[in-house]
């Protein structure tokens, strides 16, 4: 319903005068700054696929040196505006993997310290399943703790240990690992198989597994998993193998390790903070 202007000012106890002279102003410093935030924000937003919240949004914009510079608050304010947030709210659920009874488990030298001095002196692997439209398929993945980068996968149909061994194939094609490094992972029974066992030995790496139960001694796999599935994978369906395997590689070679912020890495991705300690 449309209403006379003269009634609508008389309401808001404004003059008409007073109305069309406001109409004329330019706009303010503070509403032009405002209005280049949000449009910053928005792009960061969309640049990150929906995943970054104001934190990380807040640090990116930091990293520029123009109008858009701003807290916290001022992008999570801005973010309200817009009606936009991270898509990835769910809390952290970590998950277990079946252990084999009748192989000896080693033990666990890493004892959740996750930091390391230099790359390759730290390996942390782990499984998880990916749902398709044809069923489920099996990601294992290994991950350098000096810059939680991905450095090895294999995606499979089946949770036969050359899955596992795939992905440190993979990892050591790209990676040398330093001589008694320490490969950690769970219990499961593909990393206490004999073929898995053999293949660390001959990258002269120490195995070291997780505590029964304990998914926290292998928290960063664990949580390399949650984002892949509540940035990633979880937001589409997957049609099979094939559209699985060209979905994982795109956020880890596209996205997670050469863009992704990382907040133990000082909000710099795996690749920047290799880069970074190499210069």
């Amino acid at each position: 319903m449309n209403y006379p202007l003269t009634l609508l000012c008389r309401v808001m106890k404004v003059s008409t005068s007073g109305f069309y002279a406001w109409r004329k102003r330019p706009p303010s410093e503070r509403a032009k700054r405002r209005a280049c935030i949000e449009a910053s924000v928005k792009q960061v937003h969309e640049q990150s696929h929906g995943i970054y919240g104001s934190r990380k949004i807040a640090n990116e914009l930091a990293e520029r040196d123009d109008l858009a510079n701003a807290c916290r608050n001022t992008v999570l304010n801005a973010m309200k505006t817009l009606n936009i947030q991270s898509c990835t709210t769910r809390k952290f659920r970590p998950t277990t993997t079946r252990i084999d009874p009748g192989k000896r488990a080693a033990d666990n030298l890493l004892d959740q310290d996750f930091s390391a001095s230099g790359p390759n002196e730290k390996w942390v692997s782990d499984i998880t399943y990916l749902p398709t439209s044809q069923g489920f398929c099996y990601l294992a993945v290994v991950l350098d703790l000096f810059s939680r980068k991905v450095v090895g996968w294999s995606l499979g149909d089946t949770l036969a240990t050359s899955l596992v061994t795939d992905a440190l194939h993979d990892a050591a094609r790209h990676r040398l690992p330093c001589v008694g490094a320490i490969h950690h992972s769970d219990r499961g029974c593909q990393y206490t198989s004999d073929d898995y066992q053999k293949a660390l030995g001959m990258l002269r790496m120490q195995a070291s597994m997780s505590r029964v139960g304990c998914c926290y001694d292998n928290a960063v796999c664990e949580r390399f998993f949650w984002s892949l599935k509540h940035e990633w994978t979880n937001r589409v369906t997957l049609a099979d193998l094939d559209a699985a395997r060209v979905s994982v590689f795109k956020y880890i070679h596209t996205f997670y390790n050469g863009q992704r912020k990382h907040q133990a890495l000082g909000y710099v991705s795996p690749d920047q903070y290799e880069a970074s300690v190499a210069a």
